[in-house]
């Protein structure tokens, strides 16, 4: 006769062969796994959920004495790009270089300076690149003119392709041919 015998009834193991210990049945581990990992799950999504918070917080972080300073704020913010990421206005950018560049704005909003010097500021230090609206120059004709001339020859290539697809009259015997197979 065997020392351990394994019953069928959910138990690991029989009471002989645990030394007379009953097991708990697998179920009752496994479910106190769940439960463990359910907690873990859960305390690293609200570490996640918090430390996203606190991100989101520091990108803005500026008291304004009036709505309108915080309007006229978020209007400048809007009109400079990124200088790392590109296609992204510094309000929504993460970056470190847009975090220095809205303190910058801020510093020169408190300073007094107005909308155009403060355009003007960034500007010169960051090139025509910085703005959303490059000014009409001749060192910037190729951003303003470059789609209006990328349209102009898909129109003509559109037209020529379209000249060159006349319709083909069909003669006498291909009308009457045509019209035997559709009836």
């Amino acid at each position: 006769m065997p020392a351990a015998r394994f019953a069928t009834s959910g138990w690991e193991r029989s009471t002989a062969a645990s030394g007379g210990r009953r097991s708990r049945p697998c179920s009752a581990r496994s479910g106190r796994r769940k439960v463990v990992s359910l907690v873990r799950t859960l305390a690293l999504g609200a570490v996640w959920v918090g430390a996203a918070a606190l991100g989101a917080s520091a990108i803005d972080g500026f008291d304004f004495p009036d709505a309108a300073e915080a309007e006229r704020y978020q209007a400048l913010l809007s009109e400079f790009r990124c200088p790392k990421c590109l296609n992204e206005s510094i309000a929504s950018s993460g970056a470190p270089i847009a975090v220095d560049l809205r303190r910058t704005v801020r510093r020169l909003m408190t300073g007094g300076a107005g909308d155009q010097e403060i355009r003007e500021h960034l500007q010169a230090r960051y090139g025509d690149f910085v703005l959303y609206d490059p000014p009409l120059r001749p060192g910037t004709w190729i951003l303003w003119f470059a789609p209006l001339a990328l349209v102009g020859v898909a129109l003509a290539v559109l037209v020529r392709v379209g000249f060159r697809r006349r319709a083909v009259s069909l003669t006498t015997e291909e009308r009457e041919r045509a019209v035997r197979m559709l009836d």
